[in-house]
């Protein structure tokens, strides 16, 4: 009998394809951490996501609050991504005020100008860590601008998300780490707070302003779904962005043909980053709980078993994907599981977009290839979420 999978192995870790292959095969299994029945094919992970009576929500408050964490709270594990109808949608509908049209597209500016800056510099430099010189920087300013934190804080922004992404109740920590992620999730949680404060008594054009008025059927948002929610934006906001960015260059340095297709063919960048967001999501899996026994696939799943949603594998699916594991720009297949699905799909998928679009426009302008140095790169430390820690590369200028 084979040795489950281990979803936190380095080697699932550095690729997770030839697992989510195994796991297709049969697809549905259990594996490790914590015996996690896994939900791999499309169609099944399409049906998880649409059925929220079925597949609860709400058990990742437990995940995602450990005991150690008492007193302090994750207010990730209070936020929108822990509910349930009915009670996410009301949240949903008061939250959706702030990612309106008007207030993505009042960004663009700033972030295409921002982007030509970073891009500027990783073309002058050439050799340089692009997590740190570029895909960082980028949704960093856009998060901070959202919320408005002051520049001097935003190098705190990528540290607070590391730090709660890498919070679950099924890996122990020790004590040092334990006293170092409850110092940090107090200092996130109090800041927010101090925002809030301010944004009361002076409102300005950023999205927590919007937030304090949102108002649905004569109900506000209290000051800990305020702070639940920036922690949701801060967390969503970075890992996304910052980890297309990063896969995106990666397989640029690996596929230079396509690189320069698209910078010959500029209305193929849409293309390119739909296919990245497919081939590598940055959320690879999110959890759900049975509510009662269900049957998926040929097999029961008991009530009240805990359910990895592999996203990362859906995208992968050759039932669903013609050529699934190559990165085909006339690709016209939709569904893609990137930002979730059903009730739970991103809000800030435009702007994740949006971002991308803009800032690999103004780099690739900036730099007609990229060559990595070193192939055996360092990923991050998250059930869920995937991406490199570190990304060293020399930028090629454009002649």
């Amino acid at each position: 009998m084979r040795e489950p999978i281990n979803v936190m192995s380095p080697e699932f870790r550095a690729n997770p394809s030839p697992f989510y292959a195994r796991l297709r095969r049969e697809p549905i299994q259990q594996v490790e951490p914590g015996g996690l029945w896994a939900i791999s094919r499309h169609e099944d992970v399409q049906y998880v996501l649409k059925n929220p009576k079925l597949f609860s929500s709400a058990f990742l408050q437990q995940i995602m609050r450990p005991e150690w964490l008492a007193g302090v709270g994750n207010p990730l594990s209070e936020s929108i991504l822990t509910m349930d109808p009915p009670h996410h949608t009301a949240m949903r509908a008061l939250v959706s005020h702030a990612f309106t049209h008007k207030t993505i597209a009042r960004l663009e500016t700033n972030i295409r100008q921002v982007a030509g800056e970073l891009a500027e510099d990783v073309r002058r430099r050439q050799q340089v860590d692009f997590v740190q010189a570029f895909a960082l920087p980028l949704p960093a300013f856009v998060i901070g601008e959202l919320l408005g934190f002051p520049a001097r804080l935003r190098s705190k922004l990528k540290q607070w998300s590391d730090d709660i992404i890498s919070i679950t109740a099924s890996v122990p920590e020790p004590p040092e780490r334990i006293a170092y992620l409850r110092s940090s999730l107090s200092e996130l949680q109090s800041f927010l707070r101090e925002v809030i404060t301010d944004r009361r008594a002076r409102p300005r054009e950023d999205m927590m302003s919007e937030l304090l008025v949102a108002e649905v059927e004569g109900r506000r948002l209290t000051d800990a779904e305020l702070v639940a929610f920036g922690t949701v934006l801060l967390v969503g906001g970075l890992e996304t962005t910052v980890h297309l960015l990063g896969h995106t260059v990666r397989r640029m340095a690996q596929a230079p043909e396509v690189l320069a297709r698209v910078r010959a063919t500029p209305a193929l960048l849409p293309a390119l980053v739909e296919e990245v967001l497919r081939l590598d999501s940055p959320f690879q899996i999110t959890l759900r709980l049975t509510t009662q026994e269900v049957e998926l696939a040929g097999v029961k799943l008991p009530a009240y078993a805990p359910v990895a949603v592999m996203l990362g594998s859906a995208n992968l699916d050759e039932r669903h994907f013609e050529r699934a594991e190559e990165l085909v720009l006339e690709r016209r297949t939709s569904q893609l599981m990137a930002f979730g699905h059903g009730v739970h799909f991103c809000l800030g998928a435009p702007l994740a977009r949006m971002e991308a679009h803009l800032g690999l426009g103004e780099l690739f302008a900036r730099c007609e290839g990229f060559v990595l140095s070193q192939e055996a790169l360092k990923w991050n430390h998250s059930l869920g979420i995937r991406g490199p820690v570190e990304l060293p590369l020399r930028a090629i200028p454009a002649r």
